[in-house]
């Protein structure tokens, strides 16, 4: 049974996309046009996410968007402030206020990132919640899409959820945690009216010993480049160094795995990223 909220807003992202002209598409997947406006295809491009998770949102099969999700379809869209709102409400969120985190990736951003193939990206904002996540990071880390409220969350997933895809050396995995936490604090220092952020503190104090241990030291640290091993199921154990970029202005953080040119590790990394069907 389709819920009808839901339905409303498939029905609202549709006929916005159907009155988008094509020829803002930053792509065209070419061949005679059957309907007006933008392709799915397009729209799932210009938004980061899949194809197959528009069609369904669309159709009112996929439930409970995302607030990252709602803010990329409705830039991808070119919604205005009032239509952008009403997205949010269909979706059954409030529209971010001033003062919150910020979600949006401009366009500028987004023409960089689509431009990283082949590379594991993920794209979170200044709270560490998942925004995008490009089709070879889903290969390390799975379907990033299915993923809801905290579990979006890197911080989250880190310290409370179970079961991490990744491996550390003690002094990396130190340097990590400090570091995650003093982004955190340095958030809640810039957007102290978001309540999204106060609960998801909250919620890792009381359930993570560790990070309220590090939020009770109030050590500061920044982001170096880290090494990770991910052990995975189809290629085995692969190393990878992780850096994290930071965008001024939109406050996001870029995470950029890489394995070093030439060795085992890339051959494997390759090897996995050549899999039939995994795109996303």
């Amino acid at each position: 049974m389709i819920d009808m909220g839901t339905a409303e807003f498939g029905i609202a992202v549709r006929r916005w996309r159907d009155q988008t002209p094509p020829d803002t598409a930053r792509y065209s997947a070419g061949g005679v046009r059957r309907a007006p406006g933008l392709r799915r295809e397009e729209l799932a491009l210009r938004a980061g996410i899949s194809v197959d998770y528009v069609t369904r949102l669309e159709q009112g099969r996929a439930s409970n968007p995302s607030p990252p999700v709602v803010e990329s379809l409705a830039r991808a869209l070119g919604l205005s402030v009032d239509e952008r709102a009403h997205l949010y409400r269909l979706a059954g969120l409030a529209p971010p206020e001033p003062g919150t985190v910020p979600v949006d990736i401009p366009a500028a951003v987004q023409r960089m990132l689509d431009r990283l193939v082949g590379i594991p990206v993920a794209v979170f904002d200044a709270s560490w919640t998942l925004l995008q996540a490009n089709s070879a990071c889903m290969v390390l880390l799975g379907d990033t899409e299915t993923w809801r409220g905290n579990e979006r969350n890197r911080v989250w997933r880190h310290f409370v959820a179970p079961g991490s895809a990744a491996r550390y050396a003690p002094e990396d995995l130190a340097a990590l945690e400090t570091a995650l936490v003093s982004d955190l604090r340095a958030a809640q220092a810039r957007y102290p009216d978001d309540g999204r952020l106060r609960r998801l503190i909250g919620d890792l104090r009381t359930d993570s010993p560790a990070f309220d241990a590090l939020w009770e030291s109030g050590a500061i640290a920044g982001f170096d480049t880290t090494s990770k091993i991910i052990d995975h199921p189809v290629v085995g154990e692969i190393s990878l160094d992780c850096a994290v970029l930071t965008v001024a202005g939109c406050d996001l953080r870029i995470m950029i795995d890489t394995a070093e040119t030439g060795s085992p590790d890339a051959t494997r990394l390759a090897l996995l990223l050549d899999q039939p069907n995994q795109d996303r």
